[in-house]
């Protein structure tokens, strides 16, 4: 019997469907065709094998110890890659690799657009950390694909430093404080505070990180312009004016913010996508007003067309599953699941 709650399995099947509508969304640029597949880009893909890696790092860390979170999710982003075809991507194993369920899913096979800087690292094969990055990219897959981050607590830790070690694999510290900040966003968020509550309390954790504190002043004007000007593209389009991180959480927060209630998710990521730069504010909003909401809130007509709804629900449910059931069992007690080390080998 499981002891995931209902509230608990809501949010973060929220969270990973709610960023993978906003990513498909955003693709269309707001103009979402009456039927058809919505499919996903990139960053949905990336997101995909965040979660894969955080499950598999807790596998890991159950039966085996000394575990680095940020470097399994290193790993899954080389299995991503390795599959996608891209040359110059080192094999952890000859033989069976890529391995795990994510493995045979083929549509993760397609190209769905570049991630240049997440690219460039693994073909270098040198992950970057917080206190040494390998690149200088403050793209916006740094935020979106980390913002998962926010889902489960971790080893004890708060959420948002985990969310800049996954950021800092491939990118720079403006990236790094996104995510961050945008992964405790969204853990608030799914412990039900509402949602300008959860960013005016992410800001003040971020920043007073004694090591290496996360600031993004942005997000209070992104509030009150909410507050002032809500739901203009102009404000939106002023907030987010380019594909940084930064600005994506700014514009998400803008939206989020703009559109407060459940029955508005539907506007609100289809007011994201509208603006030139909006792709990646979609997704970040839909992660954040999932989160918010639970998956209930999503739109069903849309939800049901997404190319990864199957995906992106399962890999929620078993986030969800191991982090409160353990069904891997551990160096003290056997699986509850015999199959579930294959599904998320450990090692």
């Amino acid at each position: 019997m499981t002891k995931v709650t209902a509230e608990q399995l809501a949010t973060a099947r929220g969270c990973m469907l709610g960023l993978m509508l906003g990513d498909a969304i955003g693709a269309t640029g707001g103009a979402v065709p009456a039927s058809g597949t919505l499919r996903a880009t990139s960053a949905g893909q990336l997101a995909c094998f965040t979660v894969e890696g955080i499950i598999r790092g807790h596998v890991r860390d159950a039966h085996k110890g000394n575990t680095h979170p940020a470097g399994m999710v290193w790993h899954a982003y080389t299995r991503w890659a390795a599959m996608q075809g891209i040359p110059g991507i080192k094999r952890w194993q000859e033989e069976s690799w890529p391995d795990g369920w994510l493995a045979q899913v083929p549509v993760l096979s397609v190209r769905r657009g570049s991630a240049p800087a997440t690219v460039a690292a693994l073909q270098g094969q040198q992950m970057g950390r917080v206190d040494t990055p390998v690149g200088t990219s403050m793209g916006a897959h740094g935020l979106t694909r980390s913002l998962p981050a926010g889902l489960c607590d971790w080893w004890g830790s708060p959420p948002g430093p985990f969310a800049a070690d996954v950021a800092a694999i491939t990118h720079a510290a403006e990236a790094m404080d996104a995510a961050a900040v945008g992964a405790t966003i969204v853990a608030h968020c799914r412990t039900g505070q509402r949602v300008e509550e959860a960013v005016e309390r992410a800001q003040r954790e971020c920043g007073a990180w004694p090591e290496r504190p996360a600031r993004l002043p942005l997000l209070s004007e992104a509030l009150a312009a909410a507050r002032m000007k809500p739901a203009e593209a102009t404000e939106l389009a002023r907030l987010a004016p380019d594909a940084r991180a930064a600005s994506a959480l700014a514009g998400a927060v803008y939206v989020a913010a703009s559109f407060p209630a459940r029955e508005q998710v539907r506007e609100a990521l289809l007011c994201a996508a509208s603006v030139p730069q909006g792709r990646h504010v979609a997704a970040t909003a839909g992660a954040i007003l999932g989160a918010a909401h639970g998956v209930g809130a999503l739109p069903v007509d849309l939800v049901s067309r997404l190319e990864l709804v199957w995906v992106a629900d399962t890999l929620a449910r078993d986030l969800m599953t191991q982090f409160v059931d353990g069904p891997s069992g551990n160096g003290y007690a056997p699986p509850t699941d015999p199959h579930w080390w294959e599904r998320y080998p450990g090692w």
